[in-house]
């Protein structure tokens, strides 16, 4: 058996950018801003230094859609639902730099719907 080689980043996130047809049940992360928060979590990314250690990508449908926009950063596979640049901010600043974890954003394996995480929600 040989070692694994060295990760090539640090850590790789997987934004959904996915689309589906317009009034689809299950909605989709573009239409609730994927795009545009991704592009500011890759400039971001950038201008904290990060771009060398850290890659942050579009995915195409990671099968969370009531809950997105949504992104998963590998290799740890933790998940966060999103919903600004304020919570791009405190994910690329509490995960991919103080190695932390941004608990109110975190999706578990059972959330299904936005009510999964409201619950959890303080206050």
């Amino acid at each position: 058996m040989t070692d694994d080689p060295a990760l090539y980043y640090r850590a790789h996130v997987f934004c959904c950018t996915n689309e589906r047809e317009p009034g689809h049940p299950r909605g989709c992360c573009k239409e609730r801003g994927a795009d545009e928060l991704r592009d500011y979590m890759k400039k971001k990314a950038t201008g904290l230094g990060l771009g060398k250690q850290v890659r942050v990508n579009n995915a195409g449908c990671l099968d969370r859609c009531e809950l997105g926009p949504c992104l998963v950063i590998y290799p740890e596979g933790v998940w966060y639902s999103f919903t600004d640049k304020a919570d791009i901010d405190e994910i690329l600043q509490t995960h991919l730099i103080e190695g932390k974890r941004v608990e109110r954003l975190m999706l578990q394996p059972t959330d299904k719907y936005p009510a999964d995480l409201a619950a959890r929600q303080p206050g």
